[in-house]
């Protein structure tokens, strides 16, 4: 089973928090799963922070009472696919002084035999170009550092060692992500660096729209593995520190 949750949320009076609030919020959040945060080497639960428009002083986000707020969850395996399906938030969360109002919640299910088969099993004809938005602060490990750049060998491996962890379809190893990154080429984007403050330090990202097109000298069957790792990253967000809230990614297809 494989869930993405997104909750539509506003605040009465203008919220303020610290930078690093979402390390709170997804305590407060695991503790209602009943998950145990930062157990998995893989985390099987991704996590959006506070996406919309809020104004920075200093140390401290402000969220406007104007504005309306999401806060998404994704389970990548069973049990937290499950618990996140079970999460009821009642009418509000409140977390470090401030509250914040659900008026909306969406759902989208499906399962990796789901996304196997419509994607890759059936045979489909192939889609060549992609459209990402990359909502929150997106970057790759680089040995001692990060790279704030939608580089499409980094977007890939993090996409396939998360199915590779959680799916029973094993699709490949280093050879698929050289392939891949050799033929699917960044066409167009328009990115923007971004911090993400951390407890202690931050890390440089990116935000952004990212086109990526799939060579037509790819054959069908590896273009339809990508589109499944593609439409995959909706799910399980891209980079580093997704339990955290960096990395969260819309996919639209463009054919």
């Amino acid at each position: 089973m494989l869930i993405r949750s997104t909750w539509t949320l506003t605040t009465n009076e203008t919220a303020v928090l610290p930078r690093p609030y979402g390390l709170e919020l997804v305590k407060v959040l695991h503790e209602k799963l009943g998950l145990v945060l930062g157990s998995e080497v893989i985390p099987s639960v991704t996590f959006s922070g506070l996406n919309g428009c809020c104004s920075r002083s200093g140390d401290f986000l402000s969220f406007h009472p104007e504005e309306f707020y999401q806060l998404s969850l994704s389970g990548l395996e069973e049990k937290a696919a499950k618990a996140i399906a079970s999460l009821d938030l009642s009418d509000s969360l409140a977390f470090l002084g401030a509250r914040f109002n659900l008026i909306n919640r969406e759902d989208e299910t499906t399962s990796y035999e789901q996304l196997y088969t419509k994607l890759v099993a059936e045979e489909p004809e192939p889609v060549r170009q992609f459209a990402l938005q990359f909502l929150s602060s997106t970057s790759f490990s680089q040995q001692r550092t990060h790279l704030p750049l939608p580089v499409p060998a980094l977007m890939f491996r993090s996409w396939l060692e998360k199915w590779n962890n959680f799916a029973p379809v094993y699709l490949g190893g280093d050879e698929l992500v050289s392939y891949l990154s050799s033929t699917i080429r960044v066409k167009r984007h328009r990115i923007q660096t971004r911090t993400f403050q951390l407890h202690r330090g931050y890390i440089t990202g990116f935000t952004g729209d990212v086109k990526l097109q799939v060579s037509y000298k790819v054959e069908p069957l590896l273009a339809n593995v990508a589109n499944l790792l593609i439409n995959y990253a909706s799910f399980s967000g891209t980079g580093v520190k997704t339990r955290l809230g960096m990395g969260q990614t819309d996919v639209d297809l463009e054919n």
